[in-house]
């Protein structure tokens, strides 16, 4: 049973930084998320594999905030979306990704 909780937990949290990467292209809020996601679609990646990329990188910042106490770094998450699709640091998708 604990296996589903933390399966179900893990579904919503990727669904929700995919709905914020999703809120950040509609609304141009920061403007390298639009363009991140027009500079792929425009290389061949798939919409789904584009916005997983992406909620990595907003997982990685978020979980910056918390160890470090510190406020969000838009310098840092804008270079993390333009280097896409090469990862930030320390993160790798699961195999098939």
């Amino acid at each position: 049973m604990s296996d589903n909780i933390d399966n179900d937990e893990e579904a919503f949290a990727e669904s929700t930084l995919i709905q914020a990467i999703e809120n950040q292209i509609e609304s141009d809020n920061p403007p390298a998320a639009k363009a991140t996601f027009n500079k792929l679609t425009l290389v061949g990646y798939e919409r789904d594999d584009i916005l997983e990329m992406m909620a990595h990188v907003l997982a990685v910042e978020i979980d910056g905030i918390l160890e470090e106490d510190r406020p969000f770094n838009t310098q840092w998450y804008e270079q993390a979306f333009r280097a896409l699709p090469e990862m930030p640091p320390g993160v790798k998708l699961e195999e098939g990704e």
